[in-house]
């Protein structure tokens, strides 16, 4: 298992991409977690087997409206996620999009 933390800058936020990035993790069986940043980035951490983080990476570019100017990722010290989450911009649960 490997873990990843991910910085997408562009047209990301109030476009639908955090529940696109979640169904496309939970579809591929991928935990973690996304959420919104201040400076209009999103952050994304994902824990699974190196390939399926890959095919997670490219499937992003896919999500509708929204426009991947950039994208960061960085390989963590393994972490264990309870399935796949979408944070508040401050850490918390999200209770809706």
């Amino acid at each position: 298992m490997k873990t990843v933390e991910i910085f997408i800058t562009g047209r990301v936020q109030r476009v639908g991409f955090r529940a696109c990035v979640r169904k496309i993790a939970t579809d591929l069986s991928i935990s973690g977690t996304v959420f919104n940043l201040p400076d209009g980035r999103v952050q994304v951490y994902a824990t699974a087997e190196p390939m399926v983080l890959e095919k997670f990476i490219s499937t992003l570019y896919g999500c509708p409206r929204a426009v991947i100017r950039d994208l960061k990722v960085a390989e963590l010290p393994p972490r264990v996620f309870e399935g796949f989450s979408v944070l508040k911009s401050d850490g918390r649960f999200s209770t809706g999009l």
